[in-house]
């Protein structure tokens, strides 16, 4: 695996594009933005899936291993290479791999890119899975680590719009309602938005009740895709 490391590194610096890397930079904060080779996102896309096809009959652990060490660069591409190769693996998935991707967010995860990407291609598909896990984002939310507290949220954001877990969705959004930071409300907020897709009176009542409390920024997302009569309703103030 340390020989298939070195090539995936060299492959990604040979693929470098500095106006792609420029491009980058302008979705993020200033000094928020992931570390970032540069390189374009459909050839990032190709060298995960080509990386899957070289080690999909390794053991599960071997390729973790892999995992951990794209992780540990805190590099976008790396990580995003990581999360191709943990969403390729959604048949052999078990529940205790939740311990493996809460690690991942603890440690390595530092930008809401990462974050997004772990959760909404690998996370939520476990926690769809083994429904068993979903507590664990309850202590998650708890968390002094903002991108910890944003993947409480954002792990359900697949979950959700699908019909699962309405009980946990609001769980997580009151644990996180009152969160300063702007990056956790917007969190919370999409995870309402997607969970109205499939649950839009529910959440549209939910925001009603918490509109006077609840941060505009997480109202505004949570509402997003609402009828306008709706959102109007939300937004109005008493």
């Amino acid at each position: 695996m340390n020989d298939l490391l070195l090539d995936i590194r060299q492959t990604l610096i040979d693929n470098v594009n500095n106006a792609t890397s420029d491009s980058m930079a302008r979705f993020f904060k200033e000094g928020e933005g992931a570390k970032r080779y540069g390189v374009p996102i459909e050839i990032v896309r190709k060298i995960g899936k080509e990386v899957y096809q070289d080690i999909k009959k390794k053991p599960k652990q071997e390729i973790f291993t892999l995992c951990d060490e794209l992780w540990k660069s805190k590099i976008f591409e790396e990580a995003y290479i990581a999360c191709i190769i943990t969403k390729s693996l959604r048949k052999h998935y078990e529940a205790e791999d939740m311990k493996i991707y809460a690690n991942w967010v603890n440690l390595y995860v530092n930008n809401w890119s990462d974050c997004d990407t772990l959760c909404c291609t690998t996370i939520g598909y476990n926690l769809i899975q083994f429904p068993e896990n979903v507590k664990m984002l309850k202590t998650w939310a708890k968390s002094k680590n903002r991108w910890t507290k944003r993947a409480a949220a954002v792990s359900l954001v697949v979950p959700g719009k699908r019909g699962y877990y309405l009980a946990d969705v609001f769980q997580i959004a009151d644990i996180l309602m009152m969160d300063p930071d702007d990056m956790v409300q917007k969190g919370y907020g999409w995870m309402l938005k997607e969970t109205s897709k499939a649950y839009e009176k529910e959440v549209f009542d939910y925001v009603m009740k918490h509109k006077a409390s609840m941060p505009r920024t997480a109202l505004r997302y949570a509402i997003e895709k609402m009828p306008d009569d709706l959102k109007a309703a939300a937004m109005k103030k008493d």
